[in-house]
């Protein structure tokens, strides 16, 4: 990555335990990861300074891994110097922890991924749902659009799908291509 210009130098590193995982993958391909962070080193909201944002045009967050506190304080500082956000929500863990809520921000149990799209777009510049193996909705300003997924190949497991997803989606908004092409 350092040679590609990705800049270390303001890398911390925290002494103690890292997260533990465990992957499981059914016969058809589907995966679950079980992770355990309740002993991991985390960074903590005070530790942030602006000064970590400096020259930064992209932070990408997964939900699950930090606090709300660190996530509101590590949201409010990239927007003070204009950086971009990608915030994964993909975690059901926190879908159903939060379930009550949500259901309440969306107004019907039964709510459409059209709704769930349009509920996203209001609070961010690019929304995405990814339905997996399906297809993905994507919606920024007034464009909207429905991607359906390739399937030319047989799928042996899904580890990393989401991931591979979101960094191709991410590359395709740096690279400048349309919402399309991103999906």
């Amino acid at each position: 990555m350092g040679s590609s210009g990705v800049n270390f130098s303001a890398l911390r590193i925290k002494k103690g335990p890292t997260t533990q995982c465990v992957c499981l993958v059914d016969a058809l391909g589907n995966r679950t990861m079980r992770s355990c962070l309740s002993s991991v080193v985390k960074i903590q909201a005070d530790e942030l300074t602006k000064e970590d944002f400096k020259r930064v045009k992209w932070l990408v967050m997964r939900y699950g891994i930090y606090n709300l506190e660190v996530i509101h304080a590590v949201i409010q500082m990239a927007k003070e110097e204009g950086v971009f956000v990608s915030l994964d929500l993909a975690s059901f863990e926190m879908v159903r922890n939060i379930r009550g809520p949500l259901l309440k921000l969306l107004d019907d149990e039964n709510a459409s991924l059209e709704v769930a799209l349009e509920f996203l777009a209001k609070h961010c510049q690019w929304a995405v749902v990814a339905l997996g193996y399906n297809r993905c909705l994507a919606k920024c300003g007034r464009e909207m659009v429905r991607v359906p997924a390739i399937r030319k190949a047989k799928t042996t497991d899904a580890i990393g799908a989401g991931d591979l997803f979101a960094g191709g989606f991410l590359y395709g908004l740096v690279k400048g291509l349309s919402l399309e092409e991103c999906c």
